[in-house]
């Protein structure tokens, strides 16, 4: 080790005097011999041709600095790292501070602006209901601009029929209509293969659709399954949404909107040549019409029917597939052209809101349920009421007819007759053919037959049951599933399908 003879440090240069043999570090010798001339030891003369470069090993590690040489010293100097780390750190907490307080103004800018759109939308609304209210009273229907949606006024001009009369064009096809299908109905056999009563028995969870619609409000209304394109269908929710899913490809295919409040009641139609319509009927006194265009692949708005003055509870599209009928709480219901949307009767009002609605599968009856456990049966062409169904006196007090199902041969009508019970009506004699209680804690909310008149479901806050037609026995139950909103069967009656809270959940033959 060497040391310079200036500083007493081990040198970084080192050089070494020819005359003395002392050692110094290169710079300071040369300042030296710059100012005096001699060497610093020895005072005798020197100069720079005397010294002799000292040629160190280069793998040799440099000498440590006497700062890092004592416990002392190395304790200074972690505490300088520690000081720097601690200010560097501080510094992250004020850029971190300043970063959160940014992005809090720019969300609450961004609620802000969320709520104007709103507002403005709702404004935007009652600006359009309100001149259609206009154009309704001065008798002026507004001319749909390049097919988009037909507005339908609550009163029509000239061509608006009256109360209780049904064109005869269409009564002409309504019993043409039902001549073919009840014909064809008395001789259908079920096929091949349609599911057993064992099959059924055999049902296990297939498929469960999460996080369908909105959260705030969350909840799905209705259901409707697609008949040409399997595994496509379409709920309506308490969102105001209307959306179309693909269950192959797990994708919602359209989200359709312009309901204002919650969507009661979705349905399909759907008929060789002309374009599927997506029907839908809300608690904001409308019903709304989507129609799919070949061109773009998308559903577009085609009309908005504002026929009724209360909630619509019911929408269904006639067996002619040529109109479809509405149920109000405003105590009637209506008929409306699929073809140019225009309403084509209009019933008068009745004692009670009307709460459900069924259509026979032959299309010349119509069946409303209401609030006080009556089901009104009507002819569809003439209006008349032809029968009313009423539960046994027996029951309990009245209660909301909320669901009713006809059964695919036409025979009965499925429907509940109390809060917990559901009965089987025989349309024949007009009398009750079966009741089937489940349970006082089980609140009803939809009934169903599936497609062969073999089965019936019904579901309810304790999930699903599924019975056999004309055993009534019970095939299989869901328990694992509440708050089921609405079932529908799948098809050959394979399948169960079913809505709660945002889910869709499907059971089915094992595979």
């Amino acid at each position: 080790m060497y040391f310079c003879g200036i500083s007493g440090e081990a040198p970084q240069d080192p050089v070494i005097s020819a005359k003395s043999g002392h050692v110094y570090e290169r710079r300071l010798i040369l300042k030296y011999i710059t100012e005096n001339g001699t060497e610093p030891l020895t005072g005798d003369k020197l100069e720079e041709s005397d010294l002799l470069t000292i040629k160190a090993s280069p793998k040799a590690a440099a000498p440590r600095p006497p700062t890092a040489t004592s416990i002392p010293a190395l304790l200074h100097t972690l505490q300088n790292e520690w000081d720097a780390l601690v200010l560097e750190t501080f510094g992250l907490r004020q850029q971190y501070n300043n970063t959160r307080q940014e992005l809090s103004y720019a969300l609450y800018a961004q609620d802000a602006a969320n709520r104007v759109i709103a507002r403005l939308v709702r404004e935007r609304d009652a600006a359009r209901e309100a001149l259609s209210n206009v154009q309704a009273t001065l008798t002026v229907t507004p001319a749909p601009a390049n097919g988009g949606d037909v507005d339908m006024a609550e009163e029509g001009g000239e061509a608006a029929p009256q109360e209780g009369v049904l064109p005869k064009e269409i009564v002409d096809e309504i019993d043409k209509t039902q001549q073919a299908l009840s014909t064809t109905r008395k001789k259908r056999k079920v096929p091949a293969g349609y599911t057993s009563a064992a099959g059924v028995k055999t049902f296990t969870a297939k498929h469960t659709i999460a996080s369908l619609h909105s959260p705030s409000p969350a909840g799905i209304n209705s259901i409707a399954l697609s008949r040409f394109n399997l595994g496509q269908f379409v709920t309506g929710g308490n969102d105001k949404i209307v959306q179309l899913y693909d269950r192959g490809t797990d994708k919602v295919l359209a989200t359709l909107k312009g309901h204002t409040k919650r969507v009661n009641q979705v349905a399909f139609r759907e008929r060789e040549g002309d374009p599927t319509l997506v029907l839908s009927a809300g608690a904001d006194k409308t019903a709304k019409i989507w129609a799919h265009d070949e061109a773009s692949g998308e559903y577009q708005p085609r009309a908005t029917i504002r026929t009724h003055k209360s909630d619509v509870t019911g929408i269904v599209v006639h067996p002619t597939s040529t109109f479809v009928m509405l149920s109000s709480l405003d105590k009637t219901y209506s008929a409306h052209n699929l073809s140019d949307f225009a309403q084509v009767y209009h019933s008068a009002p009745s004692e009670d809101p009307f709460t459900a609605l069924g259509v026979h599968p032959d299309g010349a009856l119509l069946a409303l349920g209401t609030p006080t456990s009556k089901i009104q049966i009507c002819d569809v062409r003439s209006g008349e009421v032809a029968a009313y169904i009423t539960p046994p006196e027996a029951t309990t007090g009245p209660f909301t007819i909320n669901t009713l199902s006809f059964s695919e041969n036409g025979y009965h009508l499925l429907a509940p007759d109390s809060l917990s019970s559901v009965a089987i009506w025989d349309l024949r004699k007009m009398k009750a053919a079966h009741s089937i209680a489940l349970g006082d804690s089980f609140k009803v909310s939809r009934v169903v037959y599936d497609w062969g008149a073999q089965y019936l479901g019904v579901a309810g806050n304790e999930g699903v049951r599924l019975y056999a037609h004309k055993t009534w026995e019970e095939l299989i139950r869901f328990d694992d599933v509440a708050d089921v909103t609405d079932i529908v069967f799948g098809e050959e009656g394979k399948e169960i399908w079913a809505t709660g809270g945002r889910e869709v959940r499907i059971w089915g033959v094992p595979e």
